[in-house]
């Protein structure tokens, strides 16, 4: 693979774009601290880990090919997204003026980490991704099989690695957060770019 440092440099450049994982993680790890971000972290790479597979062995290829697969996957996915949001804003007017330990019980039956999950492997637009950006680093004389699986294990890795640090961050200015109107201007925030990214996802067209 000789423009390995090449993807390494643009995928470093995509993963650090804001996207719904980022606000699913900024949004769990003012809410469950440091543990709820990881938990997040680790279901959005599982989610990365699903696909990579799914890209290697061909499967990837299916649902980018077949429209109705594509139109299930994205408004499963959009649904999601969208319900996220709403449950976030939702919670934020139903509790605004409660107490930290009120705030922190409406979310105690949650997984952060199936929230990370789900977002994942319910957004075809990571399966296109996959199958249109990969591509454009693979070298000629070695087995696609090989170069896939490489690519996508290092994106996923420097996917922990950037989050590791984001969710750091947000962790150690989480006391300045989790300031009431500090947190409710970030809920509210992170509920009005999740369900803006579950519109777009909805509206997205499949690739012809």
């Amino acid at each position: 693979m000789g423009n390995f440092w090449l993807f390494v440099v643009m995928s470093i450049l995509l993963i650090i774009l804001p996207g719904p994982d980022t606000g699913l993680a900024t949004q769990n790890t003012i809410a469950h601290g440091k543990k709820g971000g990881f938990q997040t972290v680790f279901g959005i790479t599982t989610g990365l880990v699903v696909h990579t597979l799914a890209a290697v062995f061909g499967l990837s290829a299916i649902l980018v090919k077949s429209a109705v697969l594509f139109s299930v996957f994205k408004y499963v996915g959009a649904v999601y997204l969208i319900y996220l949001g709403l449950t976030s804003i939702w919670a934020l007017k139903k509790n605004k003026g409660t107490e930290q330990e009120e705030q922190q019980s409406k979310y105690k039956h949650k997984s952060p980490f199936r929230q990370g999950l789900l977002t994942n492997l319910l957004n075809p637009k990571v399966a296109v991704f996959f199958l249109t950006f990969l591509p454009q680093f693979l070298s000629a004389g070695t087995k696609p099989f090989l170069q896939f699986l490489l690519m996508g294990a290092t994106y996923t890795v420097l996917t922990i690695l950037w989050f590791i640090l984001y969710v750091s961050f947000i962790n150690y200015i989480r006391t300045w957060m989790k300031k009431p109107s500090t947190q409710r201007a970030i809920q509210g925030i992170s509920g009005i770019v999740l369900v803006a990214f579950g519109i777009k996802l909805a509206f997205e067209k499949a690739p012809s």
